[in-house]
C-alpha cells in the first residue's frame, strides 16, 4: 500500500450516501452517522473554546463548511455565534434546519471549491469531517482563506494517512458499524498533518495547533464491537499522537499593505 499516493485521479468517496440519511442522522446508532454524533459531542466543546480563546467574547461570524446535518452549526449558533452553514447535499440541510432551536443559522447549498461568500466575510472558518470527503482539498483550504477576515481563524478536523488509519477508520468501521455504505472513506483521499500545514500555509493560514484524537477504549467501545451498534455513551478522547483522526487550528496572517 503506497502511504504517499498522490489525492488524484482515484475513485471518489460516496458523498451521496448523506442524501439517503434523513432523520437517522440524529436517530440511528446502527450506521457510521453515529460515530459523527460522537464526534460532534467531543469536538465541539473544543472548537468553541479555540473560537473564544483566538477572538474572544462576543458572537463572531462563522462559515461552517461541509456542515451536514448542522451537528456543529446548530451548537455554535446555540452559543450565540451568527452561523452560516454550507454543504453540497441538499437533504442533509434539510435536517440540519428542522435541527436549529436558536432559528438562527443560514444554511446554503454550495460548492467548498467555489464559496458563494465575499471576501473576508468570516471570523471563523470551520471544515470538521470534511477534507477527506473532496478530491481538492487545497483548494477548499484557499477558498477558507479567501472568506476568512485578517487575523481569522480556521479549524479542521480530517484523518491522517497511514496503515494504522487504513485499518482503524475505514476497516475497522466496515467490520464493526453495520450500514457502513461501501467507499465512506477512500484512503487516497487521507492527509497527512504535514500536508494540511502546507496547504495552510501556501494560501496564508499559519497553523497554531495540531492535536490527535481517537476513540476511548471503554466498555461502550468494545460493545459496539460486539453488537455493531454504536451505543449514545461512546465517547472519543484527545491524544498527542495523530495518527488516526487530527484537529487543527490555523489563523489568516494579514496581508502587508503595500508602500
Amino acid at each position: 500500500m503506497d502511504m504517499e499516493a498522490t489525492h488524484y485521479h482515484f475513485r471518489p468517496v460516496n458523498n451521496a450516501v448523506y442524501e439517503t440519511l434523513g432523520a437517522r442522522w440524529y436517530d440511528a446508532d446502527d450506521d457510521p452517522v453515529a460515530l459523527l454524533r460522537a464526534e460532534a459531542r467531543f469536538r465541539n466543546p473544543w472548537v468553541l473554546a479555540k473560537i473564544a480563546e483566538a477572538l474572544g467574547p462576543g458572537a463572531h461570524r462563522i462559515l461552517d463548511v461541509g456542515c451536514g446535518a448542522g451537528f456543529l452549526a446548530n451548537y455554535l449558533a446555540l452559543a450565540g455565534h451568527r452561523v452560516i452553514g454550507v454543504d453540497a447535499a441538499p437533504g442533509s440541510l434539510r435536517v440540519a434546519r428542522v435541527h436549529d432551536y436558536s432559528r438562527t443559522v443560514r444554511y446554503d447549498v454550495g460548492d467548498a471549491g467555489a464559496l458563494p461568500y465575499a471576501d473576508g466575510a468570516f471570523d471563523v472558518v470551520c471544515a470538521m469531517d470534511f477534507l477527506e470527503h473532496t478530491p481538492e482539498p487545497e483548494r477548499a483550504i484557499a477558498e477558507a482563506a479567501r472568506v476568512l477576515a485578517p487575523s481569522g481563524l480556521f479549524l479542521f478536523h480530517t484523518f491522517n494517512r497511514n496503515l494504522l488509519s487504513w485499518l482503524v477508520v475505514i476497516k475497522g468501521v466496515e467490520w464493526f458499524v453495520r450500514n457502513t455504505p461501501h467507499d465512506l472513506h477512500v484512503f487516497h483521499l487521507f492527509l497527512t498533518p504535514r500536508e494540511v500545514v502546507a496547504m495552510c500555509r501556501a494560501h496564508g493560514l499559519e497553523a497554531t495547533e495540531v492535536v490527535g484524537s481517537r476513540p476511548k477504549l471503554d466498555a461502550a467501545f468494545f460493545r459496539m464491537l460486539v453488537t455493531r451498534r454504536v451505543p449514545s455513551e461512546f465517547q472519543f478522547r484527545q491524544t498527542r499522537a495523530t495518527l488516526l483522526g487530527y484537529s487543527g487550528t490555523a489563523r489568516k496572517v494579514p496581508s502587508r499593505a503595500t508602500p
